[in-house]
């Protein structure tokens, strides 16, 4: 199944461009993953596995963070960007 996640992260910091940019910065290395960066968020898509298993290691990555995050995401199962 394909799988298209909208992903917004909110670090709880004043500093927050640079956790947000790494956050990206790590999407855009995953392999096999199509990645668009928007002003206010990014849409990850692609096999759903791959999506799934890139979105639980974002929130792994967060969790190893100082500080805390929001994360907000909304799927559209069964679609693709690309």
């Amino acid at each position: 199944m394909n799988l298209t996640v909208e992903l917004s992260l909110y670090p709880f910091d004043k500093n927050y461009f640079p956790p947000i940019k790494a956050f990206i910065n790590r999407l855009n290395e995953v392999d096999g993953l199509h990645v668009e960066t928007h002003a206010t968020c990014s849409i990850i898509s692609g096999d759903d596995q791959l999506v799934l298993d890139t979105l639980r290691e974002g929130l792994r990555w967060c969790d190893a963070q100082p500080g805390k995050f929001v994360l907000v995401s909304k799927m559209l199962p069964g679609h693709t960007l690309d």
